[in-house]
């Protein structure tokens, strides 16, 4: 299990760069964007992230524990799955889209920082994707192309959480921090979520290969 988390951080390390790098040139783009816009583009890429977030952590739990090579639907303690879906979503989503980013805002003493948790400010929208992301999970689990969505998703929607707090212009030393605030907001929470905390529920004997 070990290998297989070491080997996947590594995989995705280039792509979440790539993310990364996406997101910087959209800062350069967007930076005099008005906080009221940035803030309503935050709360369209944060749901999505949520659920496609959801709808990947909570169908490598149940592709490896509730039909281990099978394409049918087989028993599934369905209170755990939901747990697994909810919490590996919304809980390190706010870690990827919220907490880290505004750690970020803050090591840069940005004049309009603070923290925006989705699934309080948004609570109507955020946890109903999270189920929804589950349910679809539960009807017909996919995992890759979910994943790389998720990835690109993440980086922007922490792009826009600091530029909401943003409000002076950039100078070359902020663009170097923002980008390695970027990529530790997607590599470590989005891996964790996709792949290392539903494994942490799946038996020895079911843990796969590779993913």
């Amino acid at each position: 299990m070990i290998k297989l988390i070491l080997k996947e951080l590594k995989s995705h390390a280039p792509f979440t760069a790539f993310g990364a790098i996406t997101g910087i040139i959209l800062i350069l783009v967007f930076q005099t964007l008005p906080p009221k816009t940035a803030y309503t583009i935050f709360y369209v890429l944060h749901p999505i992230h949520v659920f496609l977030s959801a709808l990947v952590t909570a169908a490598i739990y149940e592709l490896h524990t509730c039909r281990p090579g099978k394409n049918i639907i087989g028993k599934c303690n369905l209170w755990l799955l939901l747990f697994i879906g909810y919490v590996g979503s919304v809980g390190i989503a706010t870690m990827s889209d919220s907490i880290i980013p505004y750690l970020g805002e803050i090591l840069l003493n940005m004049p309009n920082r603070g923290i925006h948790l989705g699934f309080i400010e948004k609570w109507w929208l955020v946890n109903p994707l999270a189920v929804l992301g589950i349910i679809v999970a539960y009807l017909k689990p996919a995992t890759k192309f979910p994943h790389a969505g998720h990835v690109l998703i993440s980086t922007w929607a922490s792009l826009f959480h600091i530029l909401m707090a943003v409000g002076n212009k950039l100078d070359f030393f902020s663009y170097i921090i923002i980008l390695i605030f970027l990529f530790l907001a997607v590599w470590l929470p989005c891996c964790i979520s996709d792949f290392i905390f539903p494994l942490l529920f799946v038996k020895k004997n079911d843990a796969p290969q590779a993913l």
